[in-house]
């Protein structure tokens, strides 16, 4: 599970996230929607704790800095970033040996394998296009196994084929108990698979609400999402 509470963080006093609180149960996919600039990888680079914030974040019921918070969380940057010389297949060992993963090769083969980087495997990191990166990217976080993991962006970039194979992985993620958070603002790639949609803006979550609940409303949530950011 991930709870965040009274989340806060500023830039040169100006407040980027302004006491956001959220929680995402196992199993449970989360979309993190909003206008550029309302706040949304701020609160997913403070979850991963690459920002300084205040407030209070747990990963699976431990803080999020605790080395046994981080062995939970997996993470799918908006920009990949690579190492220039470790190929592809070096990438996915070195995440497996840094979390303490065995046994991972079959896991990592798949992985390739779907996302069409097999024949691949070989090339550095710095011979990649984008989309190829963002694809390894998914793989490093998938191959951890993790109970929590947070998604920036993750379909730009991407081609038809690996959309299509993310979202069946993230399926099979939920299916496994995984807390699943998506930053986007393409509000239509994820509109078969969440569960709750949190809506940011100024820095603030304005709306929360599950398919359930908007179900009764008879609202899209594109509609949703224009409504309370706009109206």
């Amino acid at each position: 599970m991930l709870k965040v509470e009274n989340l806060t963080k500023k830039y040169n006093k100006v407040d980027a996230v302004k006491n956001v609180n959220f929680t995402v149960e196992p199993g449970n996919i989360a979309v993190l929607a909003g206008p550029n600039g309302a706040g949304k990888s701020t609160t997913i680079k403070c979850i991963t704790g690459l920002l300084r914030y205040e407030g209070k974040i747990e990963v699976c019921n431990k803080e999020n800095k605790t080395p046994d918070g981080k062995r939970c969380l997996g993470y799918v940057p908006e920009v990949p970033a690579l190492y220039d010389y470790l190929t592809v297949y070096e990438h996915i060992q070195f995440i497996a040996k840094a979390y303490g993963v065995t046994e991972y090769e079959e896991k990592a083969e798949e992985l390739l394998k779907r996302f069409e980087l097999y024949d691949k495997k070989d090339k550095l990191g710095r011979e990649l296009s984008k989309g190829m990166q963002q694809k390894i990217s998914i793989c490093c976080a998938a191959i951890i196994n993790p109970k929590v993991i947070l998604f920036d962006e993750p379909m730009v970039g991407l081609d038809p084929k690996a959309i299509k194979e993310l979202k069946l992985l993230i399926t099979e993620l939920k299916m496994q108990n995984t807390a699943i958070v998506i930053s986007t603002h393409l509000l239509d790639s994820v509109e078969d698979i969440w569960d709750k949609i949190l809506i940011m803006k100024n820095g603030e979550i304005i709306l929360s609400r599950t398919r359930e609940e908007l179900h009764l409303t008879g609202e899209s949530l594109e509609e949703l999402f224009f409504e309370v950011t706009e109206g």
